[in-house]
């Protein structure tokens, strides 16, 4: 029987230094980093997706992409890595995801722990429009789908989701 990949969520709202925080990660215990959102972005920008549009219909309004699409795309990214050890940067999102994770992954890989990264949402919007004005490249790093954003995370069952594993 093959090993099953040790999986480590990270999660906090947009701009609250997941990223940052994953690549330190990477650097000291060799963890693989994959990031939902870039995972998303990527498939988003392959010719002839056929989530494509769907997903940039998601990412430019601020809301959250079918959780069955993101699941598919993180498995792909895993089994196509030499690694067994993962970061997985902005999923889940909230209760829907998790299900959703547990109904196409938890016979695939083994939840290790949560990580939440906290921080204002000043901080996260700053960040963001930090990213975006030196070039990003990201269709959502406005002040407007920012804004989206983060009342997203906090109105949705995102926030209170999150806030149970602190």
């Amino acid at each position: 029987m093959a090993v099953k990949p040790k999986v480590v969520f990270v999660l906090g709202a947009p701009g609250a230094g997941k990223g940052t925080q994953c690549k330190r990660i990477v650097e000291t215990f060799g963890y693989i980093h994959l990031s939902a959102g870039d995972l998303l972005r990527a498939e988003r920008n392959t010719p002839g997706s056929q989530y494509g549009e769907l997903i940039e219909n998601h990412i430019r309004n601020g809301t959250i992409v079918p959780v069955e699409i993101t699941c598919r795309l993180i498995e792909e990214a895993m089994k196509t890595s030499a690694s067994d050890k993962f970061l997985i940067d902005g999923f889940p999102r909230n209760k829907d995801n998790l299900d959703g994770w547990n109904k196409e992954m938890a016979d695939k890989a083994n939840v290790q722990f949560i990580l939440f990264i906290d921080c204002s949402e000043e901080a996260c919007i700053e960040r963001c429009l930090k990213r975006g004005a030196e070039g990003s490249g990201r269709s959502d790093d406005n002040i407007e789908s920012l804004k989206k954003r983060y009342v997203i995370f906090l109105d949705s069952d995102s926030f209170s989701f999150q806030h149970k594993f602190n």
